[in-house]
């Protein structure tokens, strides 16, 4: 069974501490952006449930009604916790600040919430660290900057603890404003409108979320940069003469399906071939990142593949 990522874990902590801090502060001071906070923390408590459930799913090891392991499940479960962020955390925050735009909101104490700001910071801030070292170190490793890699990758559990974490940070932020400007004014609106535009932040990051997960569960194909890598893995064999097809398609979290059509070396039996070619394809499945690998014989008149 997979352990779940300290990324997930540290989230989900601070999620929980935050929404119970917000909501009584919610309650306390009648403010519109701390219950549409309280609301976007409690989202992101539950989506992290169902990220331990991505994770834990998607490393089942493959069988025979899903020789392609289950890794696709993790993309099925982290599209369920962005509906969650959507229709919990956005929906109500949209709908609470539209009905408290008319509604007299009392004033106050603001100190409360101010207080209470202050320690989400921090404890987001925490969470946030965690996901950024996670997400800066995947992208040292492929050359990329680290907003880049966390749009591209095909990990959707960093992605949304990424997102999340960061869209947590801005809200605090309308929410602080928001509530300066009632305590400046004396008028609600503006407390209302705090509430309103963190829920629109919500909606953003929850479609950007739901579109990533539905190209990997409709079957992404990796980058150019990737395709290369097992190209030159399969033309570094002694074994392998020429590649005249590749195809690589993600079924996982940094695993993806490969396909290629190679001209063995020397001239053996069909047997032999056979043999070899079943070998080839055990070997290149020894990469954890490789879930399964056809090979098949180049026709002879087809065109070498080289890496760009």
């Amino acid at each position: 069974m997979a352990a779940i990522s300290p990324t997930v874990a540290v989230a989900f902590v601070a999620n929980v501490a935050v929404a119970v801090a917000k909501s009584a502060a919610a309650l306390l001071t009648g403010s519109a952006s701390m219950t549409a906070e309280a609301a976007h923390s409690w989202a992101d408590a539950g989506n992290e449930v169902f990220l331990f459930v991505a994770e834990r799913r998607g490393a089942t090891a493959r069988d025979a009604t899903h020789p392609l392991g289950y890794g696709r499940e993790t993309y099925f479960w982290s599209t369920v916790a962005a509906f969650g962020l959507f229709t919990v955390g956005a929906v109500v925050s949209i709908l609470h600040g539209i009905q408290q735009l008319g509604v007299p909101e009392k004033g106050g104490p603001f100190w409360i919430a101010y207080l209470v700001l202050g320690v989400s910071a921090i404890f987001e801030g925490i969470s946030f660290t965690q996901a950024l070292r996670a997400a800066r170190a995947a992208a040292a490793k492929r050359g990329k900057p680290t907003l880049e890699h966390v749009l591209q990758s095909s990990n959707p559990t960093l992605r949304a603890v990424f997102a999340e974490d960061s869209a947590a940070l801005i809200g605090l932020g309308i929410a602080a404003i928001g509530i300066f400007l009632h305590q400046l004014t004396g008028s609600a609106i503006y407390d209302a409108a705090g509430s309103i535009l963190v829920g629109v932040l919500l909606v953003i990051v929850a479609i950007i979320l739901i579109e990533r997960n539905r190209r990997f569960l409709i079957g992404q194909v990796p980058s150019n940069d990737l395709k290369n890598a097992a190209l030159r893995t399969l033309l570094e064999r002694d074994d392998i003469d020429r590649v005249t097809f590749i195809h690589l398609e993600f079924v996982g979290p940094e695993r993806v399906f490969l396909v290629a059509a190679v001209d063995l070396t020397g001239n053996e039996t069909e047997e032999r071939v056979a043999i070899a070619l079943k070998r080839i394809a055990d070997d290149l499945e020894e990469n954890k990142h490789i879930e399964q690998a056809v090979l098949t014989l180049a026709v002879s008149d087809e065109e070498s593949l080289e890496p760009t």
